[in-house]
């Protein structure tokens, strides 16, 4: 039995993986939450879990890196900044960062890519995503991990062709552009469409996610995964061999 430790262990999602660790028959080593002591958690642990902030991510870095523990990161909101943190820690030891720890999302984002690849640049590409009213961040992590896949299946950097918030006159849709929408309410654990639109026909890919147990359930096999790997970077679709 593998030994969990869970950073953000009071939140929704910590709540969830615990319950999941407990179906599956693993031993969960222990939780922290803000002001909590990493270091000291990632010692007891084979791998950890973090679903905390990003304002906590580099310390829980240095503690994963400390003990040698692999580290699976599921905290969205993350920014470039946080990339680097992610690449430095990820030379002494393995490290899984997603914006989403679904499986069946992780197989969307490989679909999508490749309708992308294949599909050429007459077809506009729409993302839109729904959440529960309490998430604070926008676009959602796996909408951005969506288009991340989109421009990779086009050959392109996101950031020169993403447009978000549209509002007023702004004018024609740009050539190549993938646009986003986000839709806040209720307590939606989280769904995502990815339209491809031309001219007389479209094709959506989509994902619903019916309760974070998807995701916890996600999170442990990734987590998993990551024990006894050697120090790199790793994403959700190695797990599932894509």
């Amino acid at each position: 039995m593998a030994r969990i430790g869970i950073i953000g262990s009071e939140g929704r999602m910590g709540q969830a993986i615990a319950s999941a660790v407990a179906e599956q028959g693993e031993v969960l080593a222990g939780g922290i939450d803000k002001g909590g002591d990493a270091t000291a958690l990632s010692a007891k642990c084979d791998v950890l879990i973090d679903f905390s902030s990003p304002g906590a991510l580099e310390a829980n870095l240095d503690a994963a890196v400390a003990s040698g523990t692999p580290i699976l990161v599921g905290t969205t909101g993350l920014e470039e900044r946080h990339q680097f943190l992610l690449d430095a820690a990820a030379e002494k030891v393995a490290v899984l960062q997603t914006g989403n720890t679904s499986l069946g999302v992780t197989l969307l984002a490989h679909l999508v890519r490749q309708a992308a690849s294949s599909l050429g640049e007459e077809w506009d590409i729409e993302i839109v995503e729904t959440h529960h009213r309490h998430k604070v961040d926008a676009p959602s992590g796996t909408a951005l991990l969506l288009g991340e896949a989109a421009a990779r299946g086009r050959g392109v950097s996101l950031d020169d062709v993403s447009e978000r918030g549209r509002d007023g006159m702004t004018g024609e849709r740009r050539d190549g552009a993938i646009g986003f929408a986000s839709l806040r309410g209720g307590s939606v654990a989280g769904d995502h469409s990815v339209s491809f639109l031309s001219d007389n026909e479209r094709l959506v890919l989509s994902h619903m996610a019916e309760n974070r147990a998807i995701f916890a359930r996600g999170a442990l096999k990734g987590a998993m995964w990551l024990i006894g790997r050697q120090p790199g970077r790793y994403a959700m679709p190695q797990v599932l061999g894509l």
